[in-house]
């Protein structure tokens, strides 16, 4: 058996390191030491931080993104486009594409995608929302942004059913050879993805 090298509230605060991802026990340990040697730099704001966070957070109640009001930022944004709506799995993916300034539309977080295996259905996502938003006359493209693997393609492919009668346009992040990207690197469905959806020169 390992002995404990430091006391229980410690060992505590590395277990609690340890969940975040990203990190595994050794990180945890790091992270943990580090913030114990600047404490007042570093572990004092972040308890507050985190303070603020158990107490002001909320999830939007229009589109599901993560934000200290409700609606959010994003989407009490006057400069946004309102006729666009990106659909994204989960937050980290809405955030990822706010980070790269790709679109100046609205957003909608499902929460996950479908999986029958995993025993995720529509009903466990804000796959009803959506498509209430989409029949919105200010809607005139729906964005999927969706991942790129059978979980993210069977809930596009259910998504655009659903909205057959809503009078919007449907699109989907382009799949291929990333920018920078060598050929011989890329895996073959990649490879014949971007091949299928080429473009002009």
């Amino acid at each position: 058996m390992v002995s404990s090298v430091a006391g229980p509230e410690i060992e505590r605060l590395i277990q609690l390191l340890a969940r975040l991802p990203g990190l595994g026990p050794r990180s945890a340990r790091r992270a943990a030491l580090h913030l114990i040697k600047k404490r007042e730099a570093l572990m004092t704001p972040l308890a507050a931080a985190l303070q603020v966070a158990i107490d002001k957070i909320e999830v939007c109640g229009t589109c599901g993104n993560i934000d200290t009001q409700n609606p959010c930022t994003v989407c009490t944004d006057a400069r946004r486009d309102p006729s666009i709506i990106v659909v994204v799995t989960d937050v980290a993916d809405l955030w990822a594409l706010e980070r790269a300034h790709a679109v100046n539309g609205l957003y909608h977080v499902l929460g996950g995608t479908l999986s029958p295996l995993d025993g995720v259905g529509p009903q466990d996502l804000t796959i009803d929302a959506l498509v209430r938003r989409a029949h919105d006359p200010r809607v005139g493209e729906i964005i999927l942004a969706l991942n790129a693997t059978v979980d993210g393609q069977t809930t596009a492919h259910y998504i655009t059913d659903l909205l057959q009668d809503a009078d919007v346009r449907i699109t989907r992040l382009a799949h291929g050879v990333p920018v920078g990207g060598e050929l011989d690197y890329l895996d073959e469905g990649t490879l014949s993805a971007a091949m299928r959806q080429r473009t002009l020169f």
